[in-house]
């Protein structure tokens, strides 16, 4: 298995399912699984060097590992920039590349030039050439794979992701607060300026409701100003990065969750997280967002990108209108890691056999 960064050294979804897939394989018997990526590696795993160099300078150092692989390994490279090559001292390896997100639409999403972006798209295409099967989270992404890169849709696998189902369980008491948590890097596509948007009406309806905002990105400081702007610094928290462990400990003292993605979302883990804390996430219908709360409550979902829906949503599970902590956890445990595991292991014995 080839990632970008240990998610010790970088959070993200990307770099949690990469750590939670590769420790759960680790524990499986009779699988021999190895994995690098940059940063603090997990237990057996291997770091190709610190987090923070230049992307050219990161891409060639994983494309320059050259250690030992036996004939039969399978390759699972997941992301498109990062990974050795496929072809090896034993000739080629089977390839399996995991999607989790168009690497150019993201660019283009944060301000990047349209040459930038285009040099990206074609960098991805070159990337997953010759690969054997791919791997995402949900029907979306499946099909943004076949539209837009022309991938075979017979190379294509679903597999849910899963979630650590002893990392996050629900308090031991329900939360009678009024506080909303909200988990997302601060880029625009995540939508937490819409988010901000339904913040009166929230507000309006219960005065004492309360929203932490957990992450950091480029749009921080526009998120601050939006909110200082509406007068809302009183009732709206700032958290930065937070710790599994504190992470954990917001998801005890919050009443429910927001996920307002607008663009680009292969699935939502924070979705299961929450899930498995047993408070129910708001999310938008977006990519395969909605695939996490479906089976569980379909007016959990909401328009993307629509302010006035996402409030009243809000004040609705305020209100009481909201599936419980027992049914929150109930339902993610139907998305386990072992599940996901066994899934890939077949896929990899399906390219050995």
């Amino acid at each position: 298995m080839t990632g970008a960064e240990w998610f010790t050294s970088g959070h993200g979804g990307l770099n949690r399912y990469f750590t939670d897939l590769y420790s759960t394989l680790n524990e499986r018997p009779g699988v021999d699984v190895s994995a690098a990526a940059f940063g603090k590696p997990e237990q057996g795993g291997h770091s190709w060097g610190p987090v923070g160099a230049s992307t050219l300078r990161r891409a060639y150092t994983a494309f320059r590992d050259t250690s030992a692989l036996p004939p039969d390994a399978v390759i699972d490279r997941h992301f498109c920039l990062y990974g050795r090559s496929a072809i090896g001292a034993h000739g080629k390896h089977p390839l399996v590349v995991h999607f989790h997100g168009p690497w150019a639409a993201e660019s283009r999403m944060v301000g990047a030039s349209e040459i930038t972006a285009r040099s990206k798209y074609w960098i991805e295409r070159l990337r997953y050439a010759g690969a054997d099967r791919f791997v995402v989270l949900s029907k979306h992404f499946r099909n943004l794979l076949v539209e837009s890169y022309r991938v075979p849709e017979h190379k294509i696998r679903i597999i849910p992701p899963g979630v650590d189902l002893a990392r996050f369980r629900p308090s031991d008491s329900p939360s009678a607060s009024c506080t909303i948590l909200c988990v997302r890097r601060l880029e625009r596509r995540m939508g937490i300026h819409v988010l901000l948007r339904s913040w009166r009406a929230v507000i309006a309806a219960h005065p004492d409701a309360r929203l932490v905002i957990v992450g950091t990105g480029t749009e921080e400081s526009a998120l601050r100003g939006q909110a200082a702007e509406a007068g809302y610094l009183d009732s709206i928290t700032f958290e930065g990065t937070a710790t599994d462990g504190r992470l954990a400990q917001l998801y005890g003292q919050a009443a429910l969750t927001i996920v307002p993605s607008v663009a680009l979302e292969g699935f939502g883990l924070i979705a299961l997280e929450s899930l498995a804390a047993g408070r129910a996430p708001i999310v938008t219908e977006c990519g395969g967002l909605p695939d996490s709360v479906q089976e569980l409550d379909p007016s959990l979902i909401v328009p993307s990108g629509d302010a006035d829906a996402l409030g009243d949503r809000i004040v609705r599970a305020l209100d009481g209108q909201v599936p419980g902590p027992g049914q929150c956890r109930a339902h993610a445990e139907t998305f386990s890691w072992d599940a996901a595991s066994q899934h890939h292991i077949s896929m990899y014995e399906e390219l050995v056999s």
